[in-house]
């Protein structure tokens, strides 16, 4: 298989990678969280708080405040009982169980991992089980040395109080979407780590997102079979600011040579789903993405700066944002067909458009120094916005400002490119889309470099989603759109750039459903 050639072909040409007889069976649906068997079983606290209390650093590592943290990031919050129009004028009912963090198709691919050295707990590396708020033990014991080589020497593990881990299960949204879930893992990924900073934010918590890691190793930590689930993510976490390191290329080990260091763990889970049908294009690309030695290692650069010679448009200082981080957090949900047209003040936009494109305080392991830049760009469609000309644009976060690239109304266009009516346009003052390099990073980081573009995407997309629902609106990420119209709209081909999300934001009525929140 061209590896090089699905990824092509996945992000400008999606109808390609997808089997035209390919038919869903919610029968044998897999379950939206994994369910271990057999492991010691350590309950968190179910008194939830109704805001994420900002304690001391002490405090914060107790097993109560683990547990709200877990839940804000991504416990099981809401259950959702939505009425659908169905064939015939009669009504479809939905219903789902929420979390903060969005997800596409509200699947849940990824799953949580935690390494702690708490109070209350034994320190070792253990599962979150969403469905029964718990924590479940894989393996006790200190790992900091072992977590540290898998990170290259790039981490200070015994600084902390433990490490966030996030997987991917190649089922949970392949059996719905095929190879298209490659896509959306990625996404779902990083949008799950960006609620999870904003959550650690509330919390003191200071952390350093890994992108890059000895896969192997890491997935033997946590006993998992990489052809079924592998991890994406490795987040330490510290009550105190992590150092920046170099990367150590001096200390040459492989991944292979770290698992020998740990006996195999075997470990049994539900998954609900009868027949699991292969996946094997999913599994070569998560192979060759695979880093087999610390020497493999790499930093990006920052991303190219947008040299434009227009005129910039100057956007005045933003509306103060709703600070109560619940409130946010449970009023984000993706409105659909619940748009509704409305005049968008300036200010209102330039408080989405500064706060989501502010500096992320938590650095990645793929920056140098202290300075995280983002390598993505923002552009918008935007109409009947209060103080500018309906058009297309890019944001200019250094100088927060606007730079109008077209002038015009392009509802009907970004309507067009849509594969199905997930919303209506003619309702949308707002039509962001997240961009960046049209190679995903293959020069740098080869073939993984598609999933970390993906996740960064995701990180950029949370903020957006949390930005708008604290200024009273919503977004809904979309996938299903025609690339290629888009990046003509931006002229994105000329700076090597591609558009990886579209996000249409703007104020909405209440959603035909009813809604329990899942907390005490």
């Amino acid at each position: 298989m061209d590896l090089d050639l699905f990824l092509q072909q996945l992000h400008f040409q999606s109808d390609f990678v997808n089997p035209r007889e390919w038919v869903v069976d919610w029968e044998d649906a897999p379950l939206p969280f994994k369910i271990y068997r057999g492991l010691p079983e350590f309950p968190l606290p179910q008194d939830i708080p109704l805001y994420p209390r900002k304690e001391g650093a002490v405090s914060n590592t107790a097993l109560s405040a683990i547990g709200y943290f877990l839940w804000y990031t991504y416990g099981l919050t809401q259950f959702s009982h939505t009425a659908l129009p169905a064939g015939g004028g009669g009504v479809e009912t939905i219903q789902s169980l929420r979390r903060f963090a969005p997800s596409g198709g509200g699947l849940y691919p990824n799953e949580l991992y935690m390494y702690l050295k708490v109070e209350d707990l034994p320190q070792g590396v253990y599962h979150y089980d969403a469905a029964h708020h718990r924590l479940l033990l894989l393996r006790e014991g200190n790992f900091d040395s072992y977590l540290n080589a898998a990170l290259g020497h790039n981490a200070d593990l015994a600084g902390g109080f433990g490490a966030v881990i996030i997987t991917s299960m190649f089922w949970k949204n392949f059996f719905k979407y095929h190879n298209f879930s490659y896509r959306l893992q990625g996404l779902d990924a990083g949008a799950l780590i960006g609620q999870l900073l904003e959550t650690g934010q509330s919390f003191r918590f200071h952390a350093r997102v890994h992108f890059q890691f000895m896969d192997r190793a890491v997935n033997h930590l946590l006993g998992l079979d990489d052809k079924e689930e592998s991890v994406y993510a490795v987040i330490p976490l510290s009550t105190s600011k992590q150092p920046c390191l170099q990367i150590n290329r001096r200390t040459k080990q492989s991944a292979d040579e770290l698992c020998t260091e740990l006996p195999k763990l075997e470990t049994s889970y539900f998954q609900r789903s009868l027949t699991v049908k292969e996946f094997s294009q999913i599994i070569q690309v998560n192979q060759s993405s695979m880093i087999e030695s610390s020497e493999l290692f790499r930093r990006l650069n920052k991303g190219k700066e947008n040299t434009e010679f227009r005129s910039k448009i100057a956007l005045p200082a933003g509306e103060k944002l709703n600070e109560d981080a619940l409130e946010v957090f449970r009023n984000r949900h993706s409105p659909e067909m619940d748009f509704i047209p409305e005049k968008i003040e300036l200010a209102k936009l330039a408080a989405l458009l500064q706060h989501a494109c502010a500096p992320f305080t938590s650095p990645t392991d793929l920056d140098r120094g202290e300075d995280p830049a983002s390598r993505l760009s923002l552009y918008g469609c935007f109409y009947q916005v209060e103080g500018i000309a309906d058009g297309a644009y890019r944001y200019d976060s250094p100088s927060h400002s606007l730079i109008k690239l077209k002038e015009g109304d392009f509802r009907p266009e970004l309507q067009a490119g849509m594969n199905m009516d997930y919303v209506n346009f003619h309702q949308i003052p707002i039509c962001l889309h997240i961009a960046g390099d049209r190679s995903f990073y293959k020069n740098e980081l080869g073939h993984r470099g598609y999933r970390i573009e993906h996740m960064e995407a995701g990180m950029l997309l949370q903020r957006l989603l949390l930005s708008a629902s604290a200024l009273g609106m919503n977004g809904h990420p979309l996938l299903g759109f025609d690339v290629n119209h888009c990046d003509s709209l931006y002229d994105l081909k000329a700076s090597d750039q591609t558009t990886l999300l579209q996000i249409p934001v703007g104020c909405h009525r209440p959603k035909s459903r009813l809604i329990g929140g899942m907390h005490i």
